[in-house]
């Protein structure tokens, strides 16, 4: 689809980030006025080589003053700030910033005048289908909030957004199902792709499943979703979805790996999370996490097809994602 919405000043949060940066770039690409919202202290190496204005702020109750104050003059805030790495943070700071931090985005957005806020939510918020069918925009949040509490996170800032949209603010949700790409500085997705390129064989296949994207994509559908997505609305965005098996296979061909072989059975999975929790309170690393863990005996695959026809279709193959991952790992020496 060829879209067109004239120019437009646009606010992001979380600009510094993944997605985020990823929105910056193409943003820029189009000609339009980019301000990232930034800590003093914030790194800006995925904006290299991009024009766009700073505004040094967070999303603290304190913060609210310059957050009105960056707000002031755009058109779009995009919102993608977040705790996402969950299994390295501080759950209530983790709620704070994904909870209490949308609040006051959308609040300084609605004082500022803004006329569009993009929230990026996650696939996480989403239910997922016990029988492994692929869940939409409507299946409810069913997993166990104690659990996976980054996803709950998400839940409860959507409320903040229906609670927004319920008051006459124009906001869309984008809900991206797991991300990866080039310029991922955090490694937030990349452990599928550096643990099959040091355990190759040895990793053990569960019998889930994954939905996935490229970055580039989920940036894209960001900008659509400001320009043309439904106010209300949820657009789950992803290319596709793949069993474990088939997955880990595509990222070993990727890497020059052999793929893994090892299949683990379900009921070892709950003992796997358990040991890998007790591990990492004791401050012992592991590749994954429990919650991850446990995750793997899930199909957790998302029909992404009313963002396809609204929005558009994806552009880039998983294949070729994979591909350019690795190539910017590999240059940039997280393998």
């Amino acid at each position: 689809m060829n879209w067109s919405y004239g120019m437009v000043k646009a606010l992001i949060t979380g600009g510094t980030g993944f997605i985020g940066s990823h929105i910056a770039r193409q943003l820029v690409a189009e000609g339009h006025t980019v301000r990232i919202l930034h800590r003093p202290n914030s790194k800006l190496t995925a904006l290299d080589g991009i024009s766009f204005e700073s505004a040094i702020g967070g999303l603290r109750e304190d913060d609210m003053p310059t957050l009105i104050k960056a707000s002031e003059g755009c058109d779009w805030v995009f919102h993608v700030a977040a705790v996402a790495d969950y299994w390295r943070a501080d759950k209530a700071e983790m709620f704070e910033v994904n909870v209490a931090g949308t609040r006051r985005v959308l609040a300084a957005a609605r004082t500022a005048g803004v006329k569009r806020v993009v929230f990026t939510s996650s696939a996480a918020a989403v239910g997922i289908n016990p029988d492994g069918r692929p869940a939409d925009e409507n299946t409810r949040f069913n997993l166990p909030p104690e659990e996976f509490p980054y996803g709950y996170s998400k839940v409860l800032a959507e409320r903040a957004v229906s609670d927004a949209v319920w008051r006459g603010q124009e906001v869309v949700t984008v809900n991206p199902v797991v991300v990866i790409g080039p310029g991922d500085l955090n490694m937030i997705s990349g452990s599928f792709i550096t643990q099959i390129k040091k355990l190759g064989i040895l990793v053990p296949i569960t019998s889930g499943g994954i939905a996935v994207s490229d970055v580039r994509d989920v940036a894209r559908w960001h900008i659509l979703a400001a320009g043309h997505g439904r106010v209300g609305e949820r657009y789950l965005v992803g290319t596709a979805n793949y069993p474990y098996s088939l997955w880990y296979a595509m990222i070993a061909e990727a890497v020059g790996v052999l793929r893994p072989r090892f299949y683990m059975p379900d009921f070892l999975v709950p003992i796997a999370a358990w040991v890998i929790d007790w591990l990492r309170k004791r401050g012992i690393e592991t590749p994954v996490d429990a919650v991850q863990t446990r995750m793997g005996v899930r199909k957790a695959y998302f029909d992404c097809r009313k963002a396809w026809g609204e929005l558009g279709n994806p552009q880039i193959d998983m294949r070729r994602s994979l591909h350019d991952t690795y190539t910017w790992y590999s240059q940039h020496g997280y393998l």
